[in-house]
């Protein structure tokens, strides 16, 4: 029989706290509950677990911060994080989806809504990348020991890395989709609404600003390496595609 998937629980309410470590292991989950950053820090490094519910107001650390802080710790930035906060406004869920939090729920909450929405989130990054078959007439970038590459992009699947100029790039996860996703097929347009489809696989839980912060923060990875190259073309009310001839060195 499989073990029970390992749910950090990073939350300093205690009443919140039982509620939602009773919930998720009569869901099947094994909750771990931490009050304080300093302490999931702790449980992270000790033993990765399968997701982490994060709260955004801890008593010792920004959530923003830790889960900074989480996805520098190895094998952090493989592990799913919804973020969950008193705040509501716009501006929290954007910056929690630009530092590429899989989900964003605010209070007061359904505990049976958060569950469902920790189950949709295991089930999405269980799912290997998606593949993207070329169109008629179309040459797919050469692929070998799984590998692919387009111009100074190289993307090692086995590794879940990419390479931008021979500079690895640290990527969060829907980045690392997006980018992958956008190399296979150089100067094909995916709107919004495909890019949701193929990289999130539940475009009814995100959002076309979801789409754009992420490419907001690819776009400024990309420039640190390669300050003159635009390698990521938009089409305004369409959508975004890799630029088809990039050049050989950076600029």
């Amino acid at each position: 029989m499989s073990a029970k998937p390992r749910i950090l629980l990073v939350e300093d309410e205690s009443g919140i706290a039982d509620t939602l470590q009773y919930v998720l292991a009569s869901d099947g989950f094994t909750p771990v509950w931490c009050a304080t950053g300093q302490e999931a820090l702790a449980s992270f490094a000790g033993e990765p677990p399968a997701l982490v519910i994060l709260d955004v107001g801890l008593p010792d650390i920004n959530g923003f911060a830790l889960f900074k802080q989480l996805q520098s710790l190895p094998g952090g930035e493989r592990v799913p994080m919804l973020f969950l906060t008193a705040r509501s406004d716009e501006i929290d869920r954007v910056v929690g989806l630009e530092l590429g939090a899989d989900d964003y729920i605010a209070k007061p909450f359904s505990p049976r809504e958060l569950v469902a929405r920790v189950r949709t989130i295991l089930r999405r990054s269980a799912r290997p990348a998606p593949t993207a078959s070329a169109g008629p007439g179309t040459a797919a970038p050469a692929a070998t020991a799984g590998t692919l590459s387009h111009g100074p992009f190289v993307v090692d699947d086995e590794r879940r890395r990419i390479r931008y100029y021979g500079q690895a790039l640290e990527l969060s996860r829907y980045e690392y989709g997006l980018l992958r996703l956008l190399v296979r097929r150089p100067g094909r347009v995916f709107t919004r609404d495909e890019l949701l489809d193929q990289v999130w696989d539940d475009a009814s839980a995100s959002l076309d600003r979801t789409v754009d912060a992420h490419v907001k923060t690819l776009r400024a990875k990309l420039k640190a390496v390669a300050p003159g190259v635009e390698a990521i073309r938009t089409l305004r009310g369409t959508g975004y595609a890799l630029e088809e001839e990039l050049p050989t060195q950076p600029s």
